[in-house]
């Protein structure tokens, strides 16, 4: 199978590698910059006990020109509009695409441009990061893909691809209703990320001080309400495993929308609260907690976008 992985960063250049030391066909598409640094150094993955490097097949924009098989579109949502424009010449009648993004605004961008029949679900599930150097540092045991197609009918693409991760050691689930699967990854992360973006602080911090472990129930509340009123109700051992996580006592976990938020990089908080909050509106659903985390990473980002249109040095 000839694998196109759009991204080499945390998540698609794990599961990527993954499948490039396992023999698969694998070329990364990346950013000139990201490029010269694999080219470098290579591709190399560290922590839990794996040390290990592989020399990756690299692609930039400009040279794509041929179908792939299938694409395993790994980027920020920041980075989706573009990535769709980079990924064309690679989508030929034949080729499915698995997006690993969170959230679901992303589906309804690639389905007008490719076509719904192109585009399969997906959810990665994986605690991963990018040294300064570059480097995939595995944070946690968790490791795993969901896939499936649209509309939830059985397919033998969807068999093939799945034998194919599997084959490189990659766990894999096909679930009845993959969509259903986006929507409670999507309640996890807003959770998730509401919690320590709104505190600015780790799971731990926040549940360190009086009233810290309530925000955690109350925003998981709003967001599998959502869900709910959208016809994908939050099964009862999802959620407590979500409030295991962002009630724990001690925890240094964080996800990547928070190391954004600290480090003054643009977030994803369009494509995940901003869409969230939409919909909660659109579906009568009340979230005042989201709305104030919302607006909090949209300050954010018109600091960004300030600082950037300012001149950059005086006359």
């Amino acid at each position: 199978m000839k694998i196109l992985v759009v991204g080499a960063g945390a998540t698609g250049g794990y599961f990527g590698a993954l499948l490039a030391r396992s023999g698969q066909d694998v070329t990364f598409l990346v950013r000139p910059h990201r490029a010269a640094v694999l080219r470098e150094r290579g591709l190399r993955l560290t922590g839990r006990g794996e040390e290990w490097s592989l020399e990756p097949g690299l692609v930039t924009a400009d040279a794509l020109t041929t179908p792939y098989d299938l694409v395993l579109l790994s980027v920020k949502s920041t980075a989706l509009e573009q990535a769709i424009e980079d990924i064309a010449p690679a989508v030929g009648p034949d080729t499915a695409i698995v997006p690993l993004l969170n959230g679901l605004a992303h589906m309804d961008a690639l389905n007008a441009r490719f076509g719904a029949a192109r585009v399969l679900g997906g959810v990665a599930k994986v605690v991963t990061t990018l040294s300064d150097e570059g480097d995939i540092v595995r944070l946690a045991p968790l490791a795993h893909l969901t896939i499936g197609e649209q509309d939830g009918s059985p397919s033998p693409r969807v068999e093939k691809i799945r034998d194919v991760l599997a084959g490189a050691g990659i766990d894999v689930l096909v679930p009845a209703d993959v969509i259903t699967a986006m929507w409670h990854k999507w309640v996890f992360i807003t959770t998730f990320g509401a919690v320590t973006s709104l505190m600015r602080g780790t799971v731990g911090e926040v549940n360190a001080v009086p009233g810290g472990t309530e925000l955690g129930p109350a925003v998981l509340a709003e967001a599998s309400a959502v869900a709910a009123a959208a016809g994908r109700p939050v099964p009862e051992s999802e959620r407590a495993a979500t409030l295991g996580i962002v009630t724990a006592t001690g925890s240094s976990m964080v996800p990547s929308l928070y190391r954004d938020l600290v480090a003054g990089r643009p977030t994803e908080a369009e494509h995940l609260f901003g869409d969230l909050v939409n919909r909660a509106r659109a579906l009568s659903v009340a979230t005042p907690l989201l709305d104030l985390a919302t607006l909090h990473l949209r300050v954010h980002e018109e600091r960004i976008r300030v600082a950037s249109a300012a001149p950059s040095g005086r006359p």
